[in-house]
């Protein structure tokens, strides 16, 4: 890990400090679900594109070699691949790679569910074991974050969606979809998310 931030280095904290975002990691396109049951058993799907958000602007810049770029590529493949639950990465080019991730499992016991890590937060699923709520999320940017990105080059769209049969609280979503099929509780909750200044998603749902 040590060669991986080396050459980084010398403009990814200007570049990190300037813009304030927390991860390095920007979901630019996607398609996300999350299905949540009343008993807390979760299943968590994200396919799409991701940037690197300094290898992207150090290519830009001409600050970063293709032979720096290569040695990036594989060390971003081995980032990800150590991930169990990493089905495929693919290096695209620019900084871009797609990613093919799936988790699934008792939410009453892992609490928190993130993709890909907390410090890469991307989409998040958190439990309150005290209050019984839910919350789906993703990683929120203040405007001039967004902005900064935006300027930079990297955009964001994609889709998520959030089904399940729990007692939903309060949500932002873009539309709502009764489930008969799957049941008379089940409601599909999907954002689709058109460019990087779109709202942030969330839902907040009690498993009580």
């Amino acid at each position: 890990m040590t060669s991986f931030k080396r050459p980084l280095l010398r403009y990814l904290l200007p570049i990190m400090i300037a813009i304030g975002v927390t991860g390095c990691y920007l979901p630019v396109r996607f398609d996300a679900e999350i299905e949540i049951s009343r008993q807390g058993y979760y299943e968590f799907f994200f396919d799409g594109y991701i940037a690197r958000i300094e290898l992207f602007d150090g290519l830009n810049k001409g600050k970063i070699s293709r032979e720096e770029e290569n040695e990036q590529k594989e060390l971003l493949k081995t980032d990800f691949e150590r991930d169990s639950n990493t089905k495929s990465f693919k290096y695209f080019k620019r900084g871009h790679f797609h990613v093919n991730w799936e988790k699934k499992g008792d939410l009453t016991k892992a609490k928190t569910v993130t993709f890909f890590r907390r410090n890469e937060n991307m989409v998040s699923i958190s439990y309150n074991s005290t209050s019984g709520r839910v919350q789906v999320a993703g990683r929120s940017l203040q405007r001039k974050q967004r902005q900064a990105l935006h300027d930079m080059g990297l955009g964001m769209s994609g889709k998520l969606r959030v089904i399940t049969d729990t007692n939903v609280i309060a949500h932002n979503a873009t539309s709502v979809k009764e489930m008969p099929k799957r049941g008379a509780r089940f409601k599909m909750y999907s954002w689709e998310i058109k460019n990087i200044f779109e709202k942030t998603p969330s839902i907040t749902m009690s498993l009580r």
